[in-house]
C-alpha cells in the first residue's frame, strides 16, 4: 500500500508547464498565464492528474458516439495557439468554441483589466458550464454568448484578435467583416480531407499565414462541405472529400478490386518521424487530393492498405485512385520505411506516380510550409494571381510554397 502525500493541484499543474516549455517555444505571456489559470477547476468531473495531463477532456459526450460534443483541448496545442495568437494587455479578443472556459481564462490573463474577452459557443450547455466556471474563478468579464459562431459578436466592436477552439471548414463572411487590416485569426482549417491550424494576419482584402501547423479539433456545426463515401461493396473503405471537388464515389466503387500498380518513391523515414507534409503538399498542388479511411477489416484481408489506415492521403480522379503507402525496410541504418503509393484503375498507375512525385519534393525540403493566403469569395484569379486556389463558399484559398 502506497503511503506517497498526492502532488497537489499547483503542483501538478507546475509540472504540466515544465513539460510544455520543454517542447514548445513559449512566450513569457503564455508561461504565465498557464501557471496562472487552474485547470482543475475548469473540468471539476476529471481528477486532478487527469486535468494537467497533456491531453484533452470531455465535457460532453456526443451521444451517436464519435467525437465528443465538447471538450477542453490538450493542453500543448492551447498553448501553442495561444502564442500564435499574439494577443497583447489591452486587447480585445473573440473566441469561437467556448468549451470549459479554460482558454478564455487563459486568454483574459493575457489581455488584463484593460482588454476585454468574448467567447460563443451554439450549445446551451457548453455556454453554462463555461459561464459557471469562469464566474467560479474570478473572470466575471469575460462575456458568454450562446449563438452560432459563424455569426461573431459585432455589438462588441471589433476584435483586435480571433481565436476559433472548433473545427472549422470554411471563413464565414461576418468574420470577415469584424476583423479589421492587422487583426489575427488562429484557426483549425480543413481542406482536402486533413486539418492545420492557421495564424493569418488580416492584410487589406486578404488574410495571410505566417503559421500552417498539423492539428484536430472537434468540427463546428453548419459547415457541411465535406463528403464521405464508401468506395467498396462491404463499405469498409471510405474517401473524404471537398464540396468543390469533381470526385464521384460511384464512379470508384470496386476500384480496389482492380490490379494494383504498386509505385516506390525511393524515399523512406524513421518509424518516429512525420510525413504529414507530403499531404500538404498534395493539397497545394493536385486538384485530386483526398483523405481514404480503411477499416481494420480491409488491411487485414489486403484490400487497402494506406499508410496510416485511418487517415491518409489519396488522388482519386475518374475510375481511378491511387493512396500513400508504407513499405518497412531493412538497412544498415536499422528499419527504415519507404513512402510510396498503390495505384487502381485505368489511370491507377499515373496517379501513383504523381503522388510519389510529390514524395520526392517534400523530401527535398520536409520542414518547409506553404503561405496560405485567403481571400473572399467573388475575388477574380487576376487579383489572386497564379497560385493554386481551393473555392470554398466564402473563401477562395491560395496556397503556395
Amino acid at each position: 500500500m502506497s503511503t506517497a502525500t498526492p502532488a497537489s493541484p499547483n503542483t501538478l499543474r507546475d509540472r504540466m508547464v515544465d513539460t510544455i516549455a520543454a517542447a514548445h517555444p513559449l512566450t513569457a505571456a503564455v508561461e504565465s498565464a498557464l501557471r496562472s489559470v487552474p485547470r482543475h477547476e475548469f473540468v471539476p468531473d476529471a481528477t486532478a492528474e487527469q486535468a494537467y495531463a497533456d491531453r484533452a477532456v470531455t465535457i460532453k459526450a456526443n451521444p451517436a458516439g464519435g467525437l465528443p460534443l465538447s471538450c477542453a483541448s490538450v493542453p500543448s496545442l492551447v498553448a501553442d495557439m495561444l502564442v500564435w495568437l499574439r494577443a497583447e494587455p489591452g486587447d480585445t479578443v473573440m473566441e469561437i468554441g467556448a468549451g470549459t472556459g479554460w482558454n478564455a481564462a487563459l486568454l483574459a490573463h493575457l489581455v488584463g483589466p484593460d482588454g476585454k474577452v468574448v467567447t460563443l459557443d451554439i450549445d446551451e450547455d457548453v455556454t453554462a458550464h463555461a459561464r459557471k466556471t469562469l464566474d467560479a474563478t474570478g473572470n466575471t468579464a469575460v462575456v458568454v454568448l450562446t449563438r452560432d459562431g459563424a455569426l461573431g459578436a459585432p455589438e462588441h466592436g471589433h476584435p483586435d484578435r480571433m481565436i476559433v477552439t472548433v473545427g472549422a471548414w470554411d471563413i464565414p463572411a461576418a468574420w470577415w467583416e469584424q476583423l479589421d487590416p492587422g487583426a489575427r485569426l488562429v484557426v483549425p482549417l480543413s481542406w482536402r480531407g486533413q486539418a492545420r491550424c492557421l495564424g493569418l494576419e488580416r492584410q487589406g482584402g486578404r488574410m495571410v499565414s505566417d503559421v500552417v501547423e498539423l492539428c484536430g479539433f472537434v468540427p463546428m456545426l453548419g459547415q457541411d462541405g465535406e463528403r464521405t463515401a464508401t468506395i467498396d461493396a462491404d463499405g469498409l473503405v471510405a474517401l473524404h472529400f471537398d464540396a468543390d471537388q469533381s470526385i464521384d464515389p460511384a464512379a470508384l466503387l470496386g476500384v480496389l478490386g482492380q490490379p494494383k500498380a504498386e509505385v516506390a518513391s525511393g524515399i523512406t523515414v524513421r518509424g518516429d518521424e512525420s510525413f504529414d507534409g507530403v499531404w500538404l503538399r498534395l493539397s497545394a498542388t493536385d486538384p485530386a487530393t483526398c483523405r481514404i479511411e480503411a477499416d481494420r477489416a480491409a488491411v487485414d484481408s489486403g484490400l487497402c492498405k494506406p499508410a496510416i489506415p485511418s487517415r491518409s492521403p489519396a488522388l482519386a480522379e475518374g475510375e481511378s485512385l491511387a493512396y500513400l503507402t508504407l513499405t518497412r525496410r531493412e538497412t544498415e541504418d536499422g528499419v527504415r520505411f519507404e513512402l510510396g503509393a498503390a495505384g487502381h484503375g485505368p489511370a491507377g498507375q499515373r496517379l501513383a506516380d504523381r503522388l510519389c512525385d510529390e514524395i520526392r519534393r517534400w523530401d527535398t525540403a520536409r520542414d518547409a510550409r506553404p503561405t496560405v493566403t485567403l481571400y473572399p469569395a467573388g475575388t477574380t484569379d487576376e487579383q489572386i494571381g497564379s497560385r493554386y486556389v481551393i473555392d470554398k463558399p466564402s473563401i477562395r484559398m491560395a496556397i503556395a510554397y
